[in-house]
């Protein structure tokens, strides 16, 4: 039976939001220093998912071991923040071109008001200057640095509802193959049992049984083979045969009494041996074997020993040895002593066996 599942979604939630910041006269503000001396200049202050930030440039470099780049900074200014998941792309724009192309670009990480983690990068070699005046970033003495910010909040959980589930529907394949028995429609094979006429299709006999495939398209069979004669054979026993091979199941047989019900199931034991359909024979087998009773046991030890049904057999004999005195005044029995009497011999073989 398939688990009940629900289902829920995480989708996760960012604001984004982008700073334009120009810089005028650029070179005069070189000289200012590094960090140790606030050297540095920083944009007006921008916000970006319910917190303040600010762009912070150092022209001289914010070290002195590296006073050849310029240093830039995304600051997040909001006081007292602890934790704040952004993403950033520090972009300088190309006054030859106006387009902005990305200097430094990091993926979602946590700042923090309190300590150095509210600067981003980590690392003050943002560009060298020379590269800067030769790239086409400074036109005029005009620096302009774009940022892009995406906030990351708690993630959006949905409410959690069950997996839609789609009803297949039982199989119906051997409802369409039983109407197909029944309509005749497309058959290509025809078998006349007792002057009765049954349309089938050779397809199906040969893969249900091996006696239909070697009758019916082995070597000794003629290749346009339409109208096969079955003899020795009841046409009720054939059609239920037929049904079984369709269907995988006996035909209802509620208008039958008890006694011809017994008899027909015998009658389909002997067919299903004769065309090898054994799961057909092994079902006949088990309900002769619950049906087994004095009057019939010996019938049906008889039939057993003829088609080699050793587990039935096995059960006759089992069920003869704990009512023996009974059994024998049958006329079964009778019959069995007088057409089979070997099968006593071994039913009595059998059970002094068991009584030791």
């Amino acid at each position: 039976m398939p688990i009940p599942t629900t289902v829920s979604t995480s989708t996760p939630v960012a604001e984004q939001g982008k700073h334009v910041f120009h810089i005028t006269g650029f070179s005069k503000h070189m000289g200012m220093g590094d960090h140790d001396d606030d050297g540095f200049i920083r944009s007006g202050n921008f916000k970006v998912g319910g917190y303040d930030w600010a762009i912070r440039l150092y022209p001289d470099g914010s070290f002195k071991q590296w006073k050849e780049y310029i240093s830039v900074y995304l600051e997040l200014m909001s006081i007292n923040v602890k934790k704040v998941r952004a993403a950033y792309d520090l972009r300088l724009v190309d006054h030859s071109t106006g387009l902005s192309s990305s200097v430094h670009k990091a993926e979602p990480r946590m700042f923090n008001s309190r300590d150095g983690s509210r600067f981003a990068p980590q690392t003050p070699l943002f560009m060298k200057r020379n590269e800067l005046e030769s790239g086409g970033y400074l036109r005029d003495h005009r620096l302009t640095i774009v940022c892009i910010v995406q906030v990351f909040k708690e993630p959006q959980v949905s409410e959690c509802e069950l997996r839609p589930k789609i009803k297949v529907p039982p199989s119906d394949i051997l409802q369409h193959l039983g109407r197909l028995l029944e309509t005749g429609e497309a058959a290509d094979v025809t078998f006349s049992v007792a002057e009765q006429t049954f349309p089938a299709h050779r397809t199906i006999l040969i893969m249900r049984s091996p006696v239909f495939m070697a009758e019916l398209c082995g070597p000794m069979c003629e290749a346009k083979t339409q109208h096969v004669i079955i003899k020795g054979m009841q046409p009720a026993v054939f059609r239920a045969l037929l049904h079984f091979i369709y269907t995988d199941s006996l035909p209802m047989m509620d208008e039958l009494s008890a006694d011809d019900r017994s008899e027909m199931i015998r009658h389909l034991l002997v067919a299903a041996d004769r065309y090898a359909v054994d799961r057909l024979k092994l079902m006949c087998e088990s309900i002769l074997c619950e049906e087994l009773d004095m009057q019939n046991v010996a019938v049906v030890l008889a039939l057993a020993d003829q088609h080699q049904c050793n587990m039935l057999k096995d059960a006759c004999l089992e069920f003869m040895s704990s009512s023996m005195d009974d059994v024998v005044s049958t006329a079964g029995y009778v019959e069995l002593q007088r057409n089979c009497p070997s099968v006593l011999v071994d039913a009595l073989v059998k059970m002094i066996q068991w009584f030791k």
